[in-house]
């Protein structure tokens, strides 16, 4: 199919390309609550546009990568995005950030360019041009979800999430679930990002007698949280859509056994794809690089996607990458990775918090 696309640039321009930078927007946060996994899908991204440079680059021509704080409120850093692809100062944007940024960069871009977006989101919101690699909250939780309920009886539930589309769509799917199970909520709470009133909301958690914790807090929002709920004695088990290894760090480690992620990969993650990464990671930063983790392989992935789509297509137009996009496959630290509907379709792994590690346990 690939073939029968005619290239938006004429033979003579693309000539001219060679050599000439493709610039890729990316989007992470290095500022706010998500800031702490910045500098690892950084890190992630330089090796991944290494390695495709090494093979010629995307369409012949060396990636060079835009760094852009996706931390910042939302339409700031749209507002950025869009005047960067409005002055053909980038060519593609990838990233990891929160769902209400990549909502407010995927209106500013309006289709203009290819979006390849990384970490677990909400489902929906396919727009032309835009590619998810992350979880749905089917995916992403269910594994959990059941394991909970299975080994641990638990029955009734608490809801915390920041205040944005991704906890409440979470804990609407969630609560749908449970429902199915014969499982209950019987307490929710949304906080604004970096404004927990700790106190209150451990307050009402208890009240709710719940059997177990749902945390869709992210960032520094979730290391206080936790570091609060350890610190007042409780025990009840926490499943986490969001803690990675720079998070449990910030906690400070966990040996309840109580506390779980739910994510599509971990580092101690033992497979040939997983240990290859780590080798290479290591390697290319140093054994004192910042944590491997979820967010920052996200973005390793979301670089060699791009790649794959436009090697496919021919072209980053996004018209002609729409239409070859379904199909198109990479190999990562989570194996076959192949877009269907524009998305990749994977589980999560459930990686229970064993001092500074995680052990997978489903």
């Amino acid at each position: 199919m690939a073939e029968a696309i005619t290239p938006v640039i004429e033979p003579l321009e693309a000539q001219l390309l060679q050599g000439v930078a493709l610039r890729v927007g990316l989007v992470v946060p290095i500022s706010g609550v998500l800031g702490l996994v910045g500098p690892c899908a950084i890190n992630c991204a330089v090796l991944a546009s290494d390695e495709v440079n090494l093979t010629g680059g995307i369409l012949g021509r060396p990636v060079e990568l835009v760094l852009i704080d996706g931390g910042r409120p939302a339409e700031e850093v749209a507002a950025e995005v869009g005047e960067l692809a409005r002055g053909k100062v980038i060519d593609a944007v990838v990233g990891t950030c929160a769902s209400d940024v990549r909502i407010a960069i995927v209106r500013a871009l309006a289709g203009r360019l290819p979006f390849v977006y990384a970490p677990p989101y909400e489902g929906g919101g396919h727009s032309p041009g835009v590619y998810f690699l992350g979880e749905t909250p089917e995916r992403q939780l269910k594994p959990g979800l059941d394991w909970l309920i299975e080994l641990r009886r638990a029955r009734r539930w608490f809801l915390l999430g920041n205040d944005y589309i991704w906890p409440r769509l979470v804990h609407g799917a969630t609560r749908r679930y449970l429902a199915s199970r014969g499982a209950s909520v019987v307490g929710e709470c949304y906080v604004p990002y970096g404004k927990t009133d700790l106190s209150r909301i451990l307050d009402h958690l208890v009240a709710s007698r719940p059997d177990a914790v749902l945390l869709s807090l992210i960032g520094s929002d979730l290391v206080d949280f936790n570091r609060a709920f350890t610190a007042a004695g409780l025990g009840f088990p926490r499943l986490c859509g969001a803690l990675e290894e720079h998070g449990l760090l910030g906690i400070g480690g966990d040996d309840t056994g109580e506390l779980y992620g739910a994510m599509g990969y971990f580092s101690s993650l033992v497979t040939d794809d997983s240990l290859s990464l780590g080798e290479r990671y290591t390697r290319r930063f140093g054994s004192n690089a910042p944590l491997l983790n979820g967010h920052g392989q996200g973005c390793y992935e979301a670089v060699l996607m791009l790649a794959a789509l436009a090697r496919r297509a021919g072209t980053l137009h996004v018209p002609a990458l729409d239409e070859v996009a379904d199909g198109t496959s990479i190999v990562t630290a989570r194996g076959r990775l192949t877009l269907q509907d524009h998305a990749v379709r994977r589980g999560a792994h459930i990686g229970r918090a064993d001092g500074l590690d995680f052990d997978i346990v489903r």
